[in-house]
């Protein structure tokens, strides 16, 4: 049985017996390539680990405790109200806030996070806002604390799930394929998740619960797209098993190639309209998921192929110098 590659991406196993002319169709050198895309992703790496020392993260009180307060303002606040209140809260705290950001129906209400304070300060942060827009003591409609152990709980809770799902995710993708892949794909992973811990110390998005579903969630999207070239590749490998594996993989991802685009633009255009409509609070958890879907491309397209060739072809040379046993 014949197999042909139309520009489709598909094998036709119809294809007649008799020679015929073959459309030529140039692929992309991926592996070629790939010296370019690691030292890329290298600088890329140093640019985003600089960004994290120098700016740090801008921690909630869910992960290293502090106290919350929700006021009711009255009216929809701008965002040169919300820099006014973050003003006015900071000069009396002596102490820069975690967030401060629009809730309630209509922003009409806003949520004050900073580490503890007592007592007498909260008051005196409410009395500076009560004088300023004219509140009155009913507009004070919450005020909590979260303490050290609490939020030490949930930090060890956050570390330990997404560990979890990136232990199962190699265990998986060892099993489908081999450990070389999984070893790959944990490799795309942790470049997504690290690339969205720079977009919060970049753009200093609170570091809160939404957290813990934004790398879950790109973990989720990231390895699907990742999975989606390995199995290429399998397939490519079984039909073409005189062709190098470097071969079969350049082919795959540039089979693959047009769908990862799609579907990235697809899913793109839907949670970008959700940043564009979305309140406050959501636009904090959307964009950090718009990076992690733009790195999860770029992994699975550039990094995914390389590195699991790159593995495949160490663990060839390692066994390769492995002298043989003396009889």
């Amino acid at each position: 049985m014949n197999y042909e590659f139309n520009p489709q991406g598909m094998y036709d196993m119809n294809a007649p017996s008799e020679p015929k002319k073959k459309v030529s169709q140039k692929l992309i050198p991926f592996i070629k390539l790939r010296r370019y895309f690691l030292i890329f992703t290298a600088v890329c790496f140093v640019i985003g680990l600089a960004i994290i020392l120098l700016r740090g993260f801008a921690w909630d009180t869910d992960f290293i405790g502090g106290t919350s307060m929700q006021i009711n303002i009255g009216h929809t606040l701008t965002k040169e109200e919300i820099a006014e209140i973050t003003s006015i809260t900071e000069d009396i705290i002596q102490k820069k806030v975690s967030a401060v950001q629009r809730t309630g129906d209509g922003g009409k209400q806003v949520l004050i996070k900073c580490t503890e304070i007592d007592t007498e300060t909260r008051d005196a942060v409410f009395i500076a806002l009560k004088d300023r827009f004219g509140l009155t003591d009913a507009d004070r409609l919450n005020v909590s604390s979260v303490g050290a152990s609490v939020s030490a709980d949930f930090r060890r809770s956050a570390i330990i799930s997404v560990s979890l799902a990136v232990a199962l995710m190699l265990v998986y993708i060892t099993i489908r394929f081999d450990f070389r892949s999984g070893l790959a794909a944990i490799c795309c992973l942790t470049h997504d998740l690290f690339f969205i811990m720079v977009a919060y110390a970049l753009l200093q998005l609170p570091m809160n619960t939404n957290v813990i579903v934004a790398l879950l969630t790109i973990l989720g999207y990231s390895i699907n797209a990742t999975i989606i070239v390995f199995d290429r590749v399998r397939e490519n490998v079984k039909l073409n098993p005189k062709s190098s594996f470097d071969d079969n993989v350049t082919l795959s991802v540039n089979q693959t190639l047009l769908r990862s685009i799609n579907t990235t633009i697809t899913t793109l255009l839907t949670i970008v309209m959700i940043y564009i409509l979305g309140v406050q609070s959501i636009q904090q958890f959307i964009l950090p998921l718009i990076v992690g879907i733009v790195a999860g491309l770029y992994s699975s397209v550039c990094l995914a192929g390389n590195v699991w060739a790159l593995l495949q072809g160490l663990g060839k040379k390692k066994t390769a110098v492995v002298p043989a046993e003396k009889k």
